[in-house]
């Protein structure tokens, strides 16, 4: 019998901290590493959610040493930490700070990099606890992974813990999805590979569970007897950057459909889990993922497009083909659409919309469900004509929160309904800043919970739904749209088709 609650290790209310470790971060000078990694591994010191006896090693190709990588690590953390700097807690991570020279094929850097392990060991008893997260290209991942084999790096035992953490791409279709899988599996355990996709470690993401599975309120209507549609929508108001060489290999479609809107639409669609764990939560995903069922009619249902020259918050924006790395002639796709459907109990019937783009008018990525209109309107048509239909929103970024929409009655003599909206905000209802996603992932790859992150078989699924249709886009063009445009005018007419429209965030 538990006498004390504050005890019980279940209480996840108390702050997890994990055991004594190293983590080492390959493409340590890479932008991941700069303005995720190194950030949020300071935030959650200054939390107090790293163990005393930790360690950061970066491996890379540059001749720093320790000092060296301590100054651009701080510099790093310092420009882009969430939390308040302070110089004191700086100090102490600064101290567990190593850096290992060498190339990945370099066979004496990685005994380097084995060796140091060892020493930490003594020096800084980390208890042979390691995470390593590969930052790095995913044509690389073979031959480290092949190193950390061959060091004996990756072997965790009963004594001690070893991690990888991947990052995404997981492959370029179903068949490299399967290859990379097997290729880590044959290195480290399935327990003990992490791979990540920030997205399902941002607040408002975990709230979705919350709000289904905590609340009466919105179980009942979860479903296609009530909700009419769902729409996923991952906008983003910047173009390519200068990733140019990596998006004209991947497009819209691999690059966030595969992975961030799949993994929202099981979230949304997933049935109630056994119990909170990882293995529940997972299982119910793959469900959904697997009854994922495309269209019949892809050159209707499914739509992609390329921006051009427009204008953007008030500013020239340049067209794609124009932008610094890409062939004049590309038919890479910056925008992707396509409609679903989730052959359920619960879902049969509701076509999911999922878009995303680059160049639109602004930043946003949402679900929202849009519930079907009522069945009986006792009020004259003139009394509705502003009257949509309920919609509840759920705002991954920015503004993290939730939008209800419904119909009220207009202050008035005479009887007018039309649309309002009640809007919860995470920074206003509650005073601790949410978290980054790479703090809370970070923070779970080192404790051991792998309740966000997909595993082998999501991804293959996913790859399932995402390879017919890049096998019905090839050769073919991308639908042109003007940068500050919401996409292609199809996106629009694959909606209107079935008397629907696209929310305008």
């Amino acid at each position: 019998m538990i006498t004390n609650p504050l005890r019980d290790p279940r209480d996840r209310r108390l702050p997890r901290v994990p055991e004594p470790c190293a983590l080492v971060v390959f493409g340590i000078t890479g932008d991941l590493a700069r303005k995720k990694l190194l950030p949020a591994v300071y935030d959650l010191a200054n939390r107090g959610l790293l163990p005393t006896n930790f360690a950061l090693l970066g491996f890379a190709r540059r001749g720093w040493g320790d000092e060296d990588f301590a100054a651009l690590a701080r510099e790093a953390a310092r420009k882009a930490a969430r939390t308040p700097w302070r110089e004191e807690v700086w100090e102490r991570l600064a101290g567990s700070v190593r850096f290992v020279q060498g190339s990945f094929d370099d066979d004496n850097a990685f005994d380097a990099l084995a060796a140091t392990l060892g020493e930490l060991e003594g020096s800084h008893g980390i208890g042979g606890n390691a995470a390593f997260y590969l930052s790095i290209p995913p044509a690389m991942f073979p031959v480290v992974l092949k190193q950390m084999q061959r060091t004996g790096m990756a072997d965790s035992t009963p004594e001690r813990w070893r991690r990888v953490v991947v990052e995404k791409p997981f492959g370029t279709d179903l068949a490299s999805s399967r290859e990379l899988n097997e290729l880590v599996d044959s290195v480290f355990t399935a327990e003990d590979v992490f791979r990540i996709d920030h997205y399902l470690g941002k607040e408002t993401v975990q709230n979705l569970m919350a709000l289904r599975f905590a609340n009466s309120l919105f179980e009942p209507v979860w479903n296609g007897h009530h909700v009419d549609s769902v729409q996923i929508t991952m906008a983003e108001d910047v173009g390519i950057g200068g990733r140019a060489a990596f998006y004209e290999q991947t497009g819209a479609a691999r690059d966030v459909l595969q992975n961030h809107l799949l993994q929202l639409l099981a979230l949304t669609a997933m049935e109630e889990p056994v119990e909170f764990s990882a293995e529940e939560i997972r299982t119910e995903k793959l469900k959904v993922l697997r009854a994922v069922s495309l269209p019949e009619d892809l050159a209707r249902f499914a739509v992609r497009g390329q921006y051009e020259q427009g204008w953007l918050a008030g500013q020239r924006a340049t067209g794609y083909r124009q932008e610094e790395g890409v062939d004049p002639h590309s038919t890479t796709e910056t925008y992707a659409a396509v409609r679903l459907g989730v052959e359920t109990r619960r879902w049969a019937g509701v076509p999911f919309y999922l878009r995303a783009g680059k160049r639109l008018p602004r930043r946003v990525t949402e679900i929202a469900l849009v519930f079907k209109r009522a069945p009986h309107l006792p009020f004259a048509d003139t009394d509705t004509e502003e009257l949509g239909s309920n919609q509840l929103v759920i705002r991954v970024q920015p503004d993290e929160g939730m939008t209800l929409k419904f119909g009220s009655k207009v202050p008035g003599s005479v009887m007018e309904v039309r649309d309002v909206a009640m809007d919860f905000l995470y920074g206003e209802q509650f005073t601790e800043a949410s978290p980054e996603a790479y703090e809370r992932l970070l923070l779970d790859v080192l404790l051991g919970d792998a309740t966000l992150f997909p595993r082998n078989a999501e991804v293959e699924a996913s790859w399932a739904v995402i390879d017919p249709l890049e096998e019905f886009w090839t050769g073919t063009t991308p639908q042109p749209y003007r940068a500050g445009e919401w996409g292609p005018r199809a996106a629009d007419e694959m909606l209107a088709a079935e008397g629907r429209r696209w929310r305008r965030p």
